[in-house]
């Protein structure tokens, strides 16, 4: 068996002959299920794009006010910060570490190796590290849950107006345009390219020492 004309799954290491697929198709690693390649078009300078547009609308959608609401003349404003904050106060400790694991440091750790990760690509320079980079890339896919916090955030906005009339700030029409981009980021990344990427830097690299 020539081993040259098969690649392993990153996931569970399943040698696989590649699939010759075209731009909108996709194939799975048929035992451990993991996306393997969905073709997409300049898939690496739109990720790289993409993750710096991501890694700029972070910022303000985690620091500046979300909403605000005035109750019997005291106004009150929330960020996303702010609200991690007020749940540790509230000595709901195990709720807020899952919040801002799940709305700030995952999101936040995704976006930044998207961007490690694609920038070198685009620049074509190698890193030692692109495979372990890649890798929590994909385990970090399945614990950001910018939408669901969302969700909570409209349920907690129509509540709110049955009470007292509500002002939406640029944090939360931040924190929207980031979900947008970060459903872009995951559909535009090409993984079956971006190994490929790596592997020929890798071997660039061996052949230049």
């Amino acid at each position: 068996m020539n081993s040259t004309n098969y690649d392993a799954c990153p996931e569970c290491d399943l040698l696989l002959k590649p699939a010759q697929l075209k731009i909108g198709e996709k194939a799975h690693c048929p035992r451990c299920g993991l996306l393997l390649s969905r073709p997409r078009k300049q898939s690496i300078e739109r990720t790289f794009a993409l993750s710096i547009t991501g890694f700029i609308l972070f910022f303000p959608s985690v620091l500046l006010p979300m909403m605000g609401i005035t109750v019997l003349g005291d106004a009150n404003t929330g960020t996303l910060l702010s609200g991690v904050i007020a749940l540790f106060n509230e000595n709901m400790w195990p709720v807020a570490i899952v919040v801002f694991l799940a709305s700030i440091m995952f999101p936040l750790v995704h976006i930044s190796l998207s961007l490690l990760i694609s920038g070198h690509l685009y620049f074509k320079r190698s890193n030692r590290y692109l495979v372990t980079w890649m890798r929590w890339m994909y385990h970090l896919d399945e614990w950001i849950m910018l939408e669901v916090y969302m969700l909570g955030i409209i349920v907690a906005c129509v509540k709110l107006m049955a009470i007292a009339p509500l002002k939406f700030g640029w944090g939360l029409y931040a924190f929207i345009a980031l979900i947008i981009i970060t459903t872009l980021l995951t559909s535009n990344l090409d993984n079956r390219l971006f190994w490929q990427r790596i592997e020929q830097l890798r071997k660039e690299n061996n052949n230049a020492s």
